[in-house]
């Protein structure tokens, strides 16, 4: 069996990608637990929040490659999220869900740079696969 030294720099990458922390914002607990196990499951660390200004303040302090958000949420919504956070983190991927797939929402928010968009319910393997592109580029 090869040792972790052998293995293809591709394989090497992944493995390291899979303990990258995710943030996950969501008002609605159920989902963010959820959704939590999923991307534990999956090797990655987990960083979850409810409140938007909690999970903005937070950004400051620690680096996010990945951040899944969702649209409607009370308070601010994620598209004022998406803009605050292209201001403070700029590198920082987001992924949309909604549970109101909105066309002129969406297309606001993959104009302004979001990596995808998400209507809820969505299959799991759809999110971990887009997850996975959102980290290699």
């Amino acid at each position: 069996m090869p040792t972790v030294d052998q293995r293809p720099q591709a394989a090497l990458n992944a493995a390291s990608s899979r303990s990258t922390c995710i943030c996950l914002l969501d008002d609605d607990l159920s989902m963010l637990k959820a959704l939590g196990r999923l991307l534990t499951c999956e090797g990655h660390q987990i960083k979850q929040f409810s409140c938007p200004a909690t999970f903005l303040d937070s950004i400051g302090e620690s680096r996010c490659p990945v951040a899944i958000v969702d649209v409607w949420m009370p308070g601010m919504n994620g598209l004022e999220v998406q803009e605050a956070l292209r201001k403070e983190s700029p590198e920082t991927r987001i992924i949309f869900m909604s549970g109101r797939d909105d066309p002129s929402v969406r297309q606001t928010a993959l104009d302004a740079g979001a990596f995808g968009f998400l209507s809820k319910p969505f299959h799991d393997e759809t999110l971990v696969q887009l997850v996975h592109e959102a980290l290699a580029t």
